[in-house]
């Protein structure tokens, strides 16, 4: 297949065989905060079946940054399991890179040890619970724990790290006006909402050196009105190409506000409230059966749906532009090539099958099978992500849901 999509690319000091890059969508795979065997099955089968690099997401770069049981928290003691998963994947021919961040008020208690922090304090309704803001002095701490987690994706062979500004965790708290109420150096005006962010960026770029890729997914609008806009988040980007970073992926959305901002169609509540353990979680099965809909609204799908967001950040910015949204096709992917941009994200396509690359590149296929009746999103809040294909004796009420959303969205 001659293609673009399977020429190479170059990241910073990292070179990759083809543009395909599996997102750091949540696996949820990290049973005990650390990295387990379908995680290894799951990143090496997604290795061996084409892609560029493969991305292990959203590990938490401390404890209080932790949203969930299933979620890789960077420690020492984790080092030996992801060099095992690093060491697997190069095998296979593709690059290994890490989403780290923090999660901010996006927790509870019990997951993350303390009272959840954030830019500001307040009542987070996603756990719920009281949030408190950060002291100037515990952003220092932040900070380093930023460097230290980059430390230790080398020690564990990664060859990028991807630092997670958006879609609503601790850094898109700061530079959102949404969460960000303060009246010292990091509140008020952009360029003190972006003071977290620099710092941490300025830390990650010293312990990354010459040898580690760098690369920062951050917002091109949050989805509403309160939140950051599309003028601010291109300011942002120009800041981030400003301290060096090495590409950029472009999201929109917030977890905690605009959920299918991120991720388009329909939330399948029937299927998120079904594996949710009724032991702890009975009052948000009858709260999501009750008003889900309106506090997660569909967003139309369609394939490539932040392109034309895109395209005005490829306009602003001349570093590489890693693509992410709805990519399902060769043809879409080629399309978002010829517009300027380095890289392709994808997640679901690579959840309904491990191999969807090889099969692009071969000609078995050219457009993914998966219906976009984000199951795989749902089930991942409480179970590891898999594609509802892949479920055997799947209840009656959950394969409607799911027929209806594959009948609306293909």
């Amino acid at each position: 297949m001659h293609s673009p999509v399977f020429s190479p690319v170059t990241i910073g000091p990292v070179t990759l065989r083809n543009r395909v890059i599996r997102s750091a969508a949540f696996e949820n795979m990290a049973y005990g905060n650390a990295p387990s065997q379908d995680l290894y099955d799951y990143h090496v089968a997604v290795a061996r079946g084409g892609v560029g690099m493969t991305t292990l997401a959203y590990a938490s770069v401390n404890r209080s940054g932790l949203s969930f049981d299933g979620q890789l928290w960077m420690r020492p003691e984790i080092v030996p399991g992801l060099k095992r998963i690093t060491d697997a994947v190069h095998a296979e021919g593709a690059k290994c890179s890490i989403q780290l961040g923090h999660c901010g008020n996006m927790t509870h208690r019990a997951t993350c040890g303390c009272m959840p922090v954030g830019a500001s304090s307040g009542f987070n309704l996603y756990s719920p619970t009281f949030v408190r803001g950060l002291k100037a002095e515990e952003i220092d701490g932040l900070v380093e724990d930023f460097g230290k987690a980059v430390d230790l994706a080398r020690e564990a062979g990664f060859d990028c790290v991807e630092i997670h500004a958006g879609h609503g965790y601790l850094i898109s708290q700061f530079l959102s006006p949404y969460t960000n109420h303060r009246h010292d150096e990091y509140g008020g005006s952009l360029q003190n909402r972006m003071r977290f962010m620099q710092r941490v960026i300025r830390c990650v770029m010293e312990h990354a050196g010459s040898d580690m890729g760098v690369i920062v997914k951050m917002n091109m609008h949050d989805g509403f009105k309160r939140g950051m806009q599309r003028a601010e988040c291109l300011e942002v980007a120009r800041e981030l190409e400003r301290l060096g970073v090495h590409a950029l992926v472009l999201s929109a959305g917030f977890v905690s506000k605009a959920p299918m901002e991120v991720m388009r169609g329909a939330m399948p509540i029937k299927t998120m409230a079904y594996y949710m353990d009724p032991r702890k979680f009975w009052w948000l099965q009858a709260f999501l059966h009750l008003a889900g809909r309106l506090v997660i609204p569909t967003v139309p799908y369609k394939e490539g749906y932040f392109l034309e967001d895109a395209k005005q950040f490829r306009r602003a910015v001349g570093l590489p532009l890693i693509y992410v949204g709805g990519l399902t096709s060769l043809a879409k992917m080629e399309e978002v090539l010829d517009a300027g941009f380095q890289g392709l994200q994808m997640a679901r396509a690579l959840v309904h099958d491990t191999d969807f690359v090889n099969k692009l590149r071969t000609g078995t296929a050219t457009c993914s099978a998966c219906g976009h009746s984000n199951y795989c999103i749902a089930r991942m809040y409480t179970l590891e992500m898999k594609c509802n294909h892949c479920v055997e004796n799947l209840p009656a009420r959950l394969k409607r849901e799911v027929e209806k959303a594959e009948k609306r969205w293909r």
